[in-house]
């Protein structure tokens, strides 16, 4: 009798009750190693979302082909199970227009959840070029145009378009040259081997820092608040604005509710002072924001880059 009465109750307890209870691992899969900007995010949220929904939340690191691997992976899981992938632009915006077959539809095979940082690009010369503002660069490469090579961390990232983009709003023929990540393009960089690099924000301000290169303006609506002294693009007289971010997405098959769920959670994880302190520290512009908002950032997103990419004519 006892069986049956459990037995009954159990049936009668709604689905998302019963999946909180037969699931409770939540699995954060990042397409990146450990120790990049993505990672990063991916590591803080989940930290704090553990304590938040009282549940496991680890983070997996499922690398290769530039974030598309975890893409696929994450698009085929079954639906039930508790998944979540940290994402930036080149694996949702980027690589679909690019790629005849990513593996992936951005927007079929996964449903945004939240926004959780963004992060401007930099343009910097090593200590050889003889200038210290972005007017000055521009007229010193239309009187150099042999030396109108930008480097870049790798061919077809968001860098290789802002730096096309900066080309063509400065009357530049550009050459962009792609290199394996960041480490080589800041050494070539420092070096002299290129004259002008084209990076994340992050990513180039300590060296800017320690006095190796420099960095002549970031590519934000408004300073960066990591780099308050650093003039933004326009404020250089270059009307252009281009930024990355960061945000969680859930593969089609997750439930609405657990979707609305996790979007509510990480929101709140975001507004922690805490939760912000981590972000800054580490050079990232925390972004506290709903559902519905992550949608129209991502819808306005590809609506800005998409004809950039097109007609870049680049190809992988």
């Amino acid at each position: 009798m006892k069986r049956r009465t459990a037995a009954a109750a159990l049936l009668a307890l709604p689905a998302c009750a019963l999946r909180a209870q037969t699931s409770s691992t939540l699995r954060i899969v990042t397409g990146y190693a450990p120790g990049g900007a993505t990672d990063r995010v991916a590591r803080i949220v989940a930290d704090k979302l553990q304590r938040k929904l009282g549940m496991t939340v680890v983070v997996e690191n499922k690398t290769g082909a530039g974030g598309r691997i975890a893409a696929q992976q994450v698009k085929a899981t079954p639906p039930g199970q508790q998944v979540l992938m940290v994402a930036n632009p080149a694996v949702m915006v980027v690589a679909p227009l690019v790629f005849k077959d990513a593996g992936y539809d951005p927007e079929r095979d996964f449903v945004p959840v939240s926004h959780v940082n963004d992060y401007d690009f930099a343009v910097s010369v090593g200590p050889a070029v003889p200038v210290r503002e972005l007017q000055h660069l521009i007229a010193w490469l239309r009187a150099n145009p042999g030396q109108a090579n930008f480097g870049v961390p790798a061919t077809g990232s968001l860098p290789h378009f802002v730096a096309l983009m900066l080309a063509e709003k400065a009357g530049v023929k550009a050459q962009v040259v792609g290199y394996r990540g960041s480490a080589p393009l800041i050494n070539d960089l420092v070096g002299g081997q290129v004259p002008v690099s084209i990076d994340t924000l992050e990513t180039v301000l300590p060296q800017h820092r320690a006095g190796k290169l420099r960095i002549l303006a970031s590519s934000g609506a408004t300073r960066a608040p990591i780099s308050p002294d650093i003039p933004t693009f326009k404020e250089s007289g270059l009307p252009l604005v281009a930024t990355g971010w960061n945000a969680f997405f859930a593969p089609a098959t997750m439930a609405a509710g657990d979707v609305q769920r996790y979007a509510r959670a990480i929101a709140e994880v975001m507004k922690d002072p805490g939760t912000q302190r981590q972000f800054m520290d580490v050079q990232m512009t925390p972004v506290v924001a709903t559902q519905a908002q992550t949608v129209a950032m991502l819808k306005a997103y590809r609506a800005q880059w998409a004809p950039v990419v097109q007609k870049s004519g680049y190809q992988p």
